[in-house]
């Protein structure tokens, strides 16, 4: 007898083994012990809210890209501007994500394998960008490299532009998107522990090597995680990149601005046939966030 069935006979109630085969039906599933019209209610209501914020918006978006039909909207999609971009928006997704994820693997590394002074401050920095608005990080950003901004004299003198410029808006999509991939790394880091990689050390194993067959093998669904997640954010920035860019039409519009351009134009068939594309992008992203939890799911087990 486990010693919480020898408390639950001295005070007189059901062993714990009793207790938990009330609370759980054929299989080890839970007893539902609410009412009937309770459960369907409440799935009633997340449903139908599910399908007014999400599903309705959704559904409306590929309506509006397709109402004039197929070569309205190939039309929309392989003018130059927009074009442009798709084009400028690849761009800044690759570099913030490469970036991002390296910054992710270091700081995770650093934090959950190391003891260092300042490591709480590290990880409250980490999850700035969560509770600082985008529109300040892009004015943060201008008032450091802008015509009149703190460095401006320097960049000057040698020929460099950041605002409105491919290097600004990747500055700010970086910032707003760098906490995904460190975040998703550092709890499974820290859960994980070092006793793996002491061991690979201790058989004579480079702090390379190491990294490379033991750690990064253990922690590969959680980053492809945060990868994704980093991605969808930076294709689908826009208070940021909107101070920092300029709305230049053909050379600093992403996606989100363009599609901003033409809604304020009143073409609403290309508008949304841009928005589409961003709208097909979370759709992927949801089906992929779905497997990969289930991969981690599976590597939990």
């Amino acid at each position: 007898m486990s010693a919480l069935d020898h408390v639950a006979a001295s005070e007189g109630m059901p062993s714990a083994l009793a207790q938990s085969r009330a609370y759980t039906g054929h299989g080890g599933r839970p007893v539902r012990t609410e009412p009937r019209w309770v459960r369907i209610t409440l799935t009633a209501i997340a449903l139908a809210f599910l399908f007014l914020f999400i599903g309705l918006p959704l559904v409306t978006v590929f309506y509006e890209a397709f109402r004039r039909g197929w070569a309205a909207y190939v039309a929309a999609l392989v003018e130059p501007d927009a074009l442009a971009s798709i084009r400028l928006t690849l761009i800044v997704a690759a570099i913030s994500v490469t970036a991002n994820l390296l910054f992710g693997l270091v700081a995770a590394w650093s934090i959950a394998k190391f003891e260092f002074p300042g490591k709480s401050l590290l990880i409250t920095l980490i999850d700035l960008p969560f509770s600082v608005s985008p529109v300040v990080a892009g004015l943060v950003y201008v008032l450091l490299f802008g015509a009149q901004g703190l460095f401006a004299a320097e960049l000057a003198a040698w020929d460099i532009k950041i605002i409105f410029a491919l290097p600004g808006i990747v500055l700010a999509t970086i910032f707003v998107t760098f906490p995904f991939v460190a975040r998703e790394l550092i709890p499974l880091m820290q859960e994980q522990g070092t006793s793996e990689e002491e061991a690979a050390i201790s058989l004579g194993a480079s702090g390379l090597s190491t990294f490379f067959r033991v750690t990064l093998p253990n922690v590969k669904w959680a980053l492809l995680y945060g990868v994704l997640l980093c991605n969808a954010r930076a294709m689908g920035e826009f208070g940021a990149v909107s101070v920092v860019s300029g709305h230049v039409r053909g050379l600093t519009n992403t996606m989100p601005l363009h599609i901003e351009i033409l809604y304020n134009e009143y073409q609403f068939v290309a508008s949304f046939a841009v928005a589409s594309l961003l709208a097909l992008l979370a759709l992927v992203t949801l089906i992929a966030k779905t497997i990969l939890e289930h991969r981690l799911a599976e590597g939990d087990r």
